[in-house]
Order: structure tokens, then C-alpha cells, then sequence
């Protein structure tokens, strides 16, 4: 089985690279400027090329508040460009996984978020991710819209490198403890999805619930928690450590605004494929010895 995934540098795309695949799937990640969401020639010459039998999309403009001064830029890619890959995929009846947020929610809500709760994104983010959601909805009858929240790993930019890289520089960190969320370790979404599309083809599309599912680590936690956890963790391996105070969401205003509660309601996922994603922190440790380790090798190489 041929996989084409999309946004090649992203976390979830180098995770699923990693990931422990069926003997018989053939995995091509593809990214700009191979595939382009902005551009949709590059899109149609990567499925005539690679003629997938299933895709899965995690390119996305992400730069939550950049997004807020190039709100229709952001539209285009994570709007504009998921219509053009569901647009194909209808076409040539091939599944889609699509990667969703946790943003298209206002996060005024007490409880965790389920799939068929009022959608008030309240940053330009979150609108166009809502945007590319309800594309792929009207476009493909064969679909999984995916919502996660809080992606981390040793990949890239997230919050838990972001932790790491300026306990090495700064004596003291602040960070939000009013904000609440579940954290989300890449790989183990990576694995969920693997999951899910094993079951889509042993069942060949027969009897597939198909639509929207939130996909989140087990848990909620605040942004405080989470750099605690971090710290924790990198002191028992000899990494950097600084003191950090909690402080509210108001106290650190940034240009987007965002959801006071983050938190997913992932039972739907759990019932109709029987997948849970492990516990937010069961996975910290290796992320962060990961982390380590690639800094201790770039260090080596200098």
C-alpha cells in the first residue's frame, strides 16, 4: 500500500517516517517545494507520481501568531491547499486523513471538547484550520479529520524544546498555568494513525465511520505542568534545568488569543477503533533524552 504524506518537515510527518509500518505499506513524506499546498500543480504531480492509495495531510501553516498578520496567507495554505488535496482524493476515491487543531474551539467551555461541540476559533489560526476541516467535509465521502492538540518531540519547534533551549541561556522562566490542554507526543499520534489506517484498508472502506475524531494524549495538563515535567525529567539525565513560576495568560499577551481550554474529549476514537494515545507523560523522558542527545551530538560535530 502506497502512503503519500504531506509536509514532509513537520513533526507528525518525520514521527510517521519512524514510525513501525505493515511490511507491505510503502511511505512517501513530500514537502516544498515537491508538494506545495500554495501551489496546486505541485499537488496533482505528486499523486500522478506517487499514485497513493491512501493520503495523509499534516502540512499546515502553524505560526500561531504570525497567522494574525498573514491571516489570508494562512487561509490559503491550510484552507485553500487541504481543498485541493481532498479535491483529488474524491476524484480518484482515495481515503484522507486530515490533521486538524484544538484551535477551531473557543475554549470557554468547562469540559473537555467533543467532536460535535460548538466551533468558535478565535484566532486567524484557528479559522483557517476550520476552514481547510469543512473543505475536506464537503469534498471527500471517504475522510478522517483528526483534531490534536499540543504536538511535541524531538523534532522541530515545540513547546518542550523551547523549554530546553532557553533553560540553557535565562536563569528563570515564566510560563501560563491558566491555560489547559493535552499534551500530544508526535510519535504516538504518528502510531494512532498507522492504526487507524490498517483498520480503513482491512476493512477495505466497508462499515468505516468516517468524519471527525479528536486524537490527544491522555491527560490534561497546564503549559506550567508541562515545562515541570520537562525539567524534571532533563535534571535526571544531567540536561539544562532553570527555575521556572507559573504566571497567568494575561500576564504574557501575544498577538493571537488562545483557548483558555484546550482539552479533547478522544472517547469517540476509542469506541469506534478502539484506539487511546498513552498518557502525556509517559513519553516526556524520551523526548527529552532525545533532545539531549541531538545536542550533545551537534555539540560533538563542532
Amino acid at each position: 500500500m502506497k502512503v503519500l504524506v504531506t509536509g514532509a518537515n513537520g513533526q507528525l510527518a518525520r514521527s510517521l517516517g519512524e514510525a513501525r509500518l505493515p511490511e507491505n505499506w510503502q511511505l512517501n513524506a513530500l514537502g516544498r517545494p515537491q508538494l506545495d499546498l500554495l501551489l496546486p500543480d505541485t499537488i496533482s504531480k505528486s499523486f500522478d507520481r506517487f499514485e497513493p492509495h491512501l493520503v495523509i495531510n499534516t502540512a499546515a501553516y502553524t505560526n500561531v501568531d504570525q497567522a494574525e498578520a498573514e491571516e489570508e496567507l494562512a487561509r490559503k495554505i491550510n484552507a485553500d491547499g487541504a481543498g485541493h488535496i481532498a479535491q483529488i482524493c474524491e476524484r480518484h476515491g482515495i481515503p484522507l486523513i486530515h490533521i486538524s487543531t484544538d484551535y477551531v474551539f473557543d475554549g470557554t467551555k468547562i469540559h473537555p471538547y467533543r467532536e460535535d461541540d460548538f466551533v468558535a476559533p478565535t484566532s486567524a489560526y484557528g479559522r483557517s484550520k476550520l476552514a481547510g476541516e469543512q473543505r475536506v467535509a464537503d469534498t471527500c465521502a471517504r475522510y478522517i479529520i483528526l483534531r490534536t492538540a499540543w504536538l511535541y518531540s524531538s523534532f522541530g519547534r515545540n513547546f518542550v524544546e523551547t523549554m530546553l533551549r532557553l533553560a540553557v541561556t535565562r536563569d528563570e522562566i515564566k510560563v501560563v498555568d491558566d491555560q489547559f490542554g493535552n499534551p500530544t507526543y508526535a510519535p504516538d499520534l504518528a502510531d494512532c494513525i498507522v492504526a487507524m489506517a490498517g483498520q480503513i484498508f482491512q476493512d477495505r472502506y466497508e462499515d468505516i465511520p468516517w468524519g471527525i475524531y479528536h486524537a490527544a494524549g491522555t491527560g490534561d495538563a497546564s503549559w506550567y505542568d508541562v515545562a515541570c515535567e520537562t525539567f524534571i525529567q532533563s535534571k535526571q539525565i544531567g540536561g539544562p534545568v532553570t527555575e521556572i513560576h507559573p504566571i497567568r495568560a494575561s500576564e504574557f499577551p501575544s498577538p493571537a488569543k488562545r483557548p483558555a481550554n484546550s482539552r479533547l474529549d478522544c472517547s469517540k476514537l476509542d469506541k469506534n477503533f478502539g484506539l487511546r494515545l498513552p498518557s502525556w507523560q509517559v513519553n516526556i523522558a524520551e523526548c527529552v533524552r532525545r533532545l539531549h542527545n541531538d545536542k550533545l551530538r551537534t555539540s560533538s560535530d563542532i
